[in-house]
């Protein structure tokens, strides 16, 4: 599911500022990065089950791995975990009403402390 015109998709902000962002409001990069590339996850583990609100970038200048680097942000989508075989996007997936008011309330938070730090 994507959370489209939440504005987060306009912003290019310095890595270090983003991380301070994204940690502030749950989301963990952790080793999901390469020079070019960050994708931050949260986690909800609820009665429907394992589902992960995911907001990807990519570098428009610098590098990712010295923390030297402008990430412009992309849409942010919701997936539903099933194991073995991981994360599915698609619209025939449920995502509860609760969990996706919960996102939005994120998303807006996160678009609110981030766009501050914009360039």
């Amino acid at each position: 599911m994507k959370f489209e015109n939440t504005g987060i998709e306009t912003l290019t902000v310095d890595l270090n500022r983003l991380d301070q962002v994204m940690e502030h409001n749950g989301m963990v990069r952790a080793g999901q990065w390469d020079y070019e590339r960050v994708t931050y996850d949260y986690k909800f583990q609820i009665k429907e089950g394992i589902y992960y609100l995911r907001i990807q970038g990519y570098a428009t200048e610098g590098d990712v791995g010295s923390y030297d680097a402008y990430i412009q942000l992309m849409t942010p989508y919701l997936g539903k975990y099933y194991y073995p075989h991981g994360i599915e996007y698609g619209e025939d997936e449920f995502f509860p009403e609760h969990l996706v008011k919960q996102c939005n309330k994120m998303l807006s938070s996160i678009y609110e402390e981030a766009k501050v730090f914009a360039e």
